[in-house]
């Protein structure tokens, strides 16, 4: 089985609404590492790693968010394998 890492890119109506602290649990119930963070112009930016069939479905995920959120777009690109060891929020 083959990691991949992946970069999401999530626009819409997606910080104050729980949308990282979401993305967490769910990564980390599909069993993803990596990241996720707000950027200061209101976008989210996820950094997953794991097989590429369960980064599809986080990607699938991200398309809806949590319920409060309005996802308007979301960018999805491959990048290097970071080796993150867990699945965090951060500040």
């Amino acid at each position: 089985m083959s990691i991949e890492h992946r970069t999401f890119l999530v626009r819409g109506h997606v910080q104050g609404v729980f949308y990282r602290q979401s993305t967490q649990q769910e990564a980390r119930r599909l069993g993803l590492v990596g990241t996720v963070r707000n950027n200061p112009d209101g976008t989210v930016v996820i950094e997953a790693e794991g097989p590429a069939e369960v980064l599809d479905a986080l990607e699938a995920w991200c398309r809806q968010g949590p319920p409060a959120a309005q996802v308007e777009q979301v960018q999805a690109s491959r990048g290097a394998v970071q080796g993150y060891r867990e699945f965090v929020v951060q500040r």
